[in-house]
């Protein structure tokens, strides 16, 4: 009850928890398209180098958040434009722009006189108390435009994620879908930099949507569970989080996984009495 009391009293702890909520929907809706294409690592490469970006703003005094996005999303572009156009394979260009952003931002960081370590932590790791009332206000943006897209073109993004060939033969604008969802992908991992930080981000794109397809197998039904688990688990990992007194993003990635390996195990058990019966009704 301390928890529920704290949060109505003190506006950070209520940012916290919209900014939960929020980065759920977002990341539930993305990572299912991210699982669908295979390119979970894409996620990874869009996150780190966005690093590069909250070291140039850090190093000039601006706003890292406004760095970062501006970061993520020509990485972001610039993934979709080296496999397309460039012929390069999508893993190596990943590799190069996540290497290049992280050395940026290390660069520029390490040259900011006065630097210390900690000054970049709650960006890497993640400190959803530092969250604003701006940042709320983007997520919640984005969450309303991601969900009216899934709604309204939720099958042609789904048609291209699993065959872009065929999609394209089929009059599927195939392109212009990668090259949006590429600029989805890179808003949505910045404005969630701070409640998961760069590091632990792709776990909350990518646990939920592996939960969900343990129980479904239509994509209309994945999208919905993922994002009821990512923002079931988010909220409590910060409840976690306030009774145990540790980082936020670890508590949320620790709940992430209990209830992943709860609906596993759930599901082979299912699985167990099916097969048990069928034999039962064999013999």
């Amino acid at each position: 009850m301390d928890f529920i009391s704290d949060i109505l009293q003190y506006r950070y702890l209520s940012n916290a928890l919209i900014a939960c909520i929020l980065s759920g929907i977002t990341c539930g809706i993305i990572g299912t398209y991210i699982v669908a294409r295979r390119m979970v690592f894409l996620c990874g490469g869009i996150t780190h180098a966005s690093f590069g970006g909250l070291g140039i703003a850090f190093y000039f005094g601006a706003n890292p958040i406004l760095g970062a996005t501006i970061f993520a999303i020509l990485s972001a572009l610039g993934i979709e434009w080296s496999n397309s156009r460039a012929k390069i394979r999508p893993d190596s260009a990943i590799g190069m722009v996540w290497g290049i952003g992280m050395a940026i931002g290390a660069l520029f960081i390490s040259m900011r006189p006065g630097y210390t370590s900690g000054d970049m932590a709650n960006f890497l790791f993640g400190s959803i108390v530092t969250v604003t009332d701006g940042d709320i206000i983007a997520l919640a943006i984005l969450s309303i435009l991601l969900i009216i897209g899934t709604i309204l073109w939720h099958r042609p993004i789904m048609f291209a994620a699993f065959d872009s060939n065929f999609a394209g033969a089929s009059g599927v604008p195939v392109k212009a879908i990668s090259y949006a969802m590429a600029i989805v992908t890179a808003i949505t991992i910045v404005l969630s930099i701070r409640t998961m930080g760069i590091v632990l981000l792709i776990s909350l794109l990518t646990i939920p949507v592996v939960a969900a397809n343990s129980i479904f197998k239509e994509y209309k039904k994945i999208i919905p569970t993922s994002v009821a688990l990512a923002v079931t688990s988010s909220i409590a990992g910060i409840a976690l989080s306030y009774h145990a007194e540790v980082p936020s993003g670890p508590a949320i990635i620790f709940m992430l996984t209990i209830a992943l390996l709860t609906i596993k195990l759930l599901s082979l058990w299912v699985k167990h009495l099916k097969r048990t019966k069928a034999r039962a009704a064999k013999a």
